[in-house]
Order: structure tokens, then C-alpha cells, then sequence
């Protein structure tokens, strides 16, 4: 399994377990990082990489390209994933960066877009 992928679905347990032990935040920051990961492996995928090999994932152009070119312009994946590494985001950095704490809804409603944008850049199984 591609190492992005990996990665991706690895945070997803990760949230499911921090959902589960009412740890919200870190539920969110999770969420975030496993439709990161996911889009990564999309754009890897895709052909798609950053022109500057130093800092090769950086989350706005991870974000820019995911939405507008596999979204978008290629139509690889449905319109209801534009925003939702950006919406992600805005709700980890809540989490990790400001006195507000995510509630159980918020972490509820951000795992369940994860595992679904994590699920929709899966490759479909191989059948023999």
C-alpha cells in the first residue's frame, strides 16, 4: 500500500479512537491529517507535484491543487470534496491553536468527512 495512503487511513483510526476516548481536539487534528495525507497520495497519483522540491507538501498547494485540479478541472473526485481539507483545517487549528476546544459534534461531523474523503481517494479494490 502506497506510504500516503498508509498514512491517511492510519489517522483515521486514530481519530475514531480519540473520538471514542472524548479526546475532541486531537480528534480533529487527525481528521485534518488524514485528508491531508489522502489528497497527497491523490495528487501523487494524479501526476501532480509542487515545483519546489525542498518543501515539496505544503498544505496550501495540497489544498489549491486537490480542490482545483482533481476537483475541479479533472472531476476525479465529487464537488462535495472541495472544501473539506480547508474546513478541516480551520477546525484543527481551533483545536491546536486557540483557547476554544472542539466539541463532540464538531469531531463527530469531522471524522465523518474524513473517512469519507479518505475513502473516496482509495482505489477501488482488484478484482481477479
Amino acid at each position: 500500500m502506497p506510504v500516503y495512503l498508509e498514512k491517511a487511513m492510519q489517522s483515521v483510526a486514530g481519530a475514531e479512537s480519540e473520538l471514542v476516548n472524548g479526546r475532541y481536539d486531537n480528534c480533529a487534528n487527525r481528521c485534518y491529517y488524514a485528508c491531508f495525507q489522502a489528497a497527497v497520495y491523490a495528487l501523487i497519483r494524479a501526476g501532480i507535484k509542487p515545483k519546489d522540491g525542498r518543501r515539496p507538501w505544503r498544505h496550501k498547494f495540497v489544498q489549491v491543487a486537490f480542490a482545483g485540479e482533481l476537483v475541479r478541472k479533472r472531476g476525479r473526485f465529487p464537488v462535495e470534496l472541495r472544501d473539506v481539507l480547508v474546513r478541516t483545517q480551520t477546525l484543527r487549528h481551533q483545536a491546536d491553536y486557540t483557547s476554544r476546544t472542539v466539541s463532540s459534534k464538531q469531531a463527530t461531523r469531522a471524522l465523518r468527512r474524513a473517512s469519507a474523503f479518505v475513502a473516496a481517494v482509495e482505489p477501488p479494490p482488484k478484482t481477479s
